[in-house]
């Protein structure tokens, strides 16, 4: 079973980043340009993960994941992927539902296993790609 990620992000450089070396490490990738797609996509699309960034337009992400906790069942995964890295934020994030956060700038290689790591607490290794 192929895992499907949701990159949610404002900027487009760093979607089509994230996009290429998730699509890289196997993964199928959909992506969303701030909260409120990220939310309506998560409700269409049924993710196995979704990376959030926080300051997006229209919705931040903090709210993006709370409504997304709070109206899918089950929820998928979430990680926080941010410029905000102070210790509040972080807590927001990890209170807010976050099975994880990442600030950035952040290392591709970093990111791909952090979502592993994640997946595997999860209980789908062997949904994994190779």
């Amino acid at each position: 079973m192929t895992i499907t990620i949701l990159t949610v992000d404002d900027e487009p450089d760093v979607r089509r980043l994230i996009e290429v070396k998730l699509k890289k490490a196997g993964f199928d990738v959909i992506t969303a340009a701030d909260g409120e797609e990220g939310v309506e996509k998560a409700k269409a699309e049924n993710p196995d993960l979704i990376l959030m960034d926080v300051m997006m337009p229209k919705m931040d992400g903090f709210t993006a994941v709370e409504k997304i906790k709070k109206e899918i069942d089950p929820a998928p995964l979430v990680m926080m992927l941010t410029a905000k890295g102070t210790e509040d934020d972080v807590m927001q994030g990890l209170v807010g539902g976050a099975d994880d956060y990442i600030t950035k700038p952040f290392a591709p290689r970093e990111l791909i296993a952090r979502v592993k790591v994640v997946l595997i607490k999860a209980g789908r290794k062997a949904d994994l790609p190779e």
